[in-house]
C-alpha cells in the first residue's frame, strides 16, 4: 500500500524545518586549518563543514523522527529517544560479558534467540531504574514484538560495532528485568547502503551479529520493515522532491561561502 498523503505531508515537513533551520543557524567554523584551505579553497572547505554538519543533523534527529512518522503512519506504536528503564544484576552483567567476549573471540556463533533464552535465565526482577544505556534511539512496538533499535553511521568500525552489540544485549537485560514474558528483539538499524547496489557486507558485523534474524537491518530493509510495507522508494522520492523545493535556498547559502 502506498503511503498515504500525511504521512508524506508529515515527512516533508520535517525534512524542511531541519534543513531550513540548518540554512539559518549555520555558522562556518572559525578553525584555522591552512594546510587544508590551502589545498582544497577555504570555501569547498566551507561547503565541506556544512554537509557535515547536515549529516550530524540527520543523525541526531532526521532519521528518528521519520522513522516514528513511518511506524504511526503503519498503526504501530513509536517514540523517538525511548527511556527502556530497568535493573542488570551482576549474574546477568557477568553472563552478557560472557557471551559478548565468546563472540570477540569467535568462540561462539550469534544465535539472538539463543542470546534472549540466556539473559531471561539468569535476569532478576529489578525496579525500574535510569542505567547508562537506558537511552534507545527508537522504540516500534510491531504487533506483539516490541522493537528496540540503535540506528547508526552507515560504516561502523569493528571497535564500534562490538560496542554496540553490547549495548543491544544490555537493553535485553533491562527490558527483561521489568517482564521476563516480554517479546523483546533489540537491533541496529543502518538508514542506507552505502555500498549499493553491491550488498551491505562488513567483515565487521559477521561474527557478532545474527543476520540471518535479522539483527541488523539496512537501507530498504528498515524503513520498510518499520512502514510494514514496500515503500523505500516512495520515501526517496519525498527526499528528492523536498530538494528540489529547497534547491534555490541551498544554493544561495553555499553562495555566501565564497
Amino acid at each position: 500500500m502506498p503511503l498515504s498523503t500525511r504521512t508524506k505531508k508529515e515527512i516533508e515537513n520535517i525534512l524542511k524545518q531541519k534543513i531550513k533551520e540548518k540554512l539559518e543557524k549555520y555558522q562556518p567554523e572559525t578553525i584555522y586549518m591552512p594546510f587544508h584551505h590551502n589545498l582544497l579553497g577555504k570555501d569547498r572547505y566551507t561547503m565541506f563543514s556544512f554537509i557535515q554538519s547536515m549529516n550530524t543533523t540527520f543523525g541526531m534527529s532526521i532519521w528518528e523522527q521519520v522513522a516514528v512518522i513511518l511506524a504511526k503512519g503503519a498503526g504501530f506504536p513509536a517514540e523517538r529517544q525511548f527511556k527502556l528503564l530497568g535493573k542488570i544484576d551482576v549474574n546477568t552483567e557477568k553472563t552478557i560479558n560472557e557471551l559478548h567476549f565468546k563472540l570477540r573471540k569467535g568462540e561462539a556463533k550469534p544465535n539472538k534467540f539463543e542470546e534472549i533464552n540466556r539473559i531471561k535465565k539468569v535476569i532478576k526482577t529489578g525496579k525500574p531504574q535510569k542505567h547508562p544505556d537506558s537511552l534507545v534511539d527508537l522504540f516500534i512496538k510491531i504487533r506483539f514484538e516490541e522493537n528496540y533499535f540503535d540506528i547508526t553511521s552507515a560504516k561502523p568500525n569493528l571497535k564500534e560495532f562490538a560496542a554496540l552489540k553490547l549495548k543491544l544485549l544490555r537493553w535485553t537485560a533491562l527490558r527483561l528485568s521489568q517482564d521476563k514474558n516480554a517479546n523483546v528483539f533489540t537491533r541496529l538499524a543502518i538508514p542506507y547502503n552505502p555500498f549499493y547496489p553491491q550488498s551491505y557486507d562488513r567483515w565487521t558485523l559477521r561474527e557478532l551479529y545474527d543476520l540471518e534474524n535479522k539483527e541488523i537491518l539496512v537501507g530498504d530493509e528498515f524503513w520498510n520493515f518499520i512502514a510494514d510495507d514496500e515503500i523505500y522508494n516512495e520515501l526517496l522520492d519525498i527526499f528528492q522532491k523536498v530538494g528540489e523545493e529547497l534547491r534555490k535556498d541551498i544554493d544561495e547559502k553555499f553562495a555566501t561561502f565564497k
